[in-house]
């Protein structure tokens, strides 16, 4: 396996803003995953794959008020 790059930006909020939008990125994936769950008939699966996209929506919510906080700063 390919080790990943590192970041170019070697910044706290570049790395703030590169975590929120893989949280939300999430939310909308985990969309596509409960359909295809439900489609199938596993609803412990599509339950599973909610409370993923409930926590990647909190820590969303919560890194983009981390962001507001330090642009207002």
């Amino acid at each position: 396996m390919a080790a990943e790059p590192q970041s170019p930006v070697k910044d706290k909020n570049y790395n703030l803003i590169s975590a929120i939008q893989a949280s939300l990125h999430y939310v909308w994936q985990m969309e596509n995953y409960i359909a295809d769950a439900e489609r199938d008939g596993d609803r412990e699966l599509a339950t599973w794959f909610r409370k993923i996209q409930e926590n990647n929506r909190k820590a969303g919510d919560q890194g983009k008020d981390m962001l507001l906080k330090r642009l207002k700063e």
